[in-house]
């Protein structure tokens, strides 16, 4: 869901219009979609959300004063739901209901093999404690590999959409996924810059490492 302030970049054709909170970059815009409308041929205006290169649809219809209220009532990305909080820490031998997990503990059913249920119950605090252990480990083994998928991910989407049809687009797609970093800036360096600005902005993680 998009907030006031979610990071964006704006596009008119392969010019970048304006980069940084929604708010800002929305209105910048607006100046440019209602002078092209006087165009015969208007060139394509984008807004893309930065994380995810996903194409940012707003309502231009009005006058600024207009388009200005009906931004000013999207949330800030602070009041959106985010992920649930971390469970409370668990305090040994305290008081609860018989079948009563524990406060911040969600209790869901999970499907193993016998020799999965035998390893989980010798371990030290049970299997509910191991599994939350383990899941944790995973999840911090897995945080690298998470954001350079998302980030690639993101990468080729904008790509897509903003330079499917340049020239060296297939073999900078496949440099992409390769993280060959020197072929991939070869392979865009005749591209639109600010095109070029924007995905070496957005694929820093992509390449790290």
């Amino acid at each position: 869901m998009i907030s006031q302030n979610t990071p964006s970049t704006a596009f008119e054709g392969s010019r970048c219009i304006a980069s940084g909170r929604l708010d800002n970059v929305a209105r910048a815009t607006k100046t440019v979609v209602d002078r092209a409308a006087h165009r015969a041929s208007p060139l394509p205006i984008l807004i893309f959300n930065d994380a995810t290169s996903e194409t940012i649809e707003l309502d231009w219809r009005g006058s600024a004063d207009e388009f200005a209220a009906r931004l000013a009532l999207l949330p800030m990305a602070e009041d959106l739901p985010g992920e649930p909080p971390h469970p409370a820490p668990e305090v040994p031998n305290s008081p609860r209901g018989p079948g009563r997990p524990r406060m911040g503990v969600v209790a869901r059913e999970i499907t193993l093999l016998p020799r999965h249920w035998e390893w989980l119950a010798g371990q030290s605090g049970g299997a509910s404690v191991a599994l939350r252990k383990l899941v944790d480990v995973a999840r911090r083994d897995s945080e690298v590999k998470d954001r350079v998928r998302q980030t690639r991910n993101a990468t080729y989407k904008f790509m897509s959409t903003m330079a499917g049809h340049e020239v060296g687009f297939e073999e900078a797609s496949r440099a992409l996924f390769a993280r060959d970093q020197t072929g991939f800036e070869t392979l865009i360096s005749q591209w639109p810059v600010d095109v070029q600005a924007h995905l070496k902005k957005i694929l820093t993680d992509v390449f790290a490492g």
